[in-house]
């Protein structure tokens, strides 16, 4: 279990971004759904412009399908957890004792381990070169 602090955050969207949920702005009733979600081991542009406008906007936004809003998450009594039923990130508050709810409720297809499933941005150089480090170890214990 983590705080939801602002990274743990943008994880819990990213990862039910890929799979097409959506951010609502209660006010101006817009959805935005960014696309795309990486670019290259960061978030895109698109990403980052939704979760700018999440952070300045005067009205609450939430995750498609949920009760929370994304500002409350953002205060020090939420934490984001592990579904037990599919494992992707949801939010729980601290004071909770029952299993929070999650977004994969509404998606009876949902957990499909016959597609990839949601992820972080990934730093490709440097798991290269982690890879590299390994290889060159072993040589030299050869």
């Amino acid at each position: 279990m983590t705080t939801a602090s602002e990274e743990n955050v943008k994880k819990y969207l990213a990862y039910w971004f890929q799979l097409g949920k959506k951010v609502i702005f209660s006010k101006q009733g817009d959805a935005l759904l960014p696309k795309p979600i990486f670019e290259g081991n960061h978030y895109s542009r698109s990403f980052e412009e939704c979760w700018q406008r999440i952070l300045s906007s005067q009205a609450d936004s939430y995750l498609e399908g949920t009760d929370q809003t994304i500002q409350q998450l953002l205060s020090p009594v939420w934490e984001i957890v592990d579904c037990s039923r599919c494992s992707m990130p949801v939010p729980m508050q601290l004071t909770s004792t029952p299993f929070p709810f999650c977004s994969c409720q509404d998606m009876p297809d949902w957990p499909n381990y016959d597609l990839p499933l949601p992820r972080s941005p990934v730093d490709v150089s440097g798991s290269l070169h982690n890879i590299c480090q390994r290889l060159e170890a072993d040589d030299e214990t050869e």
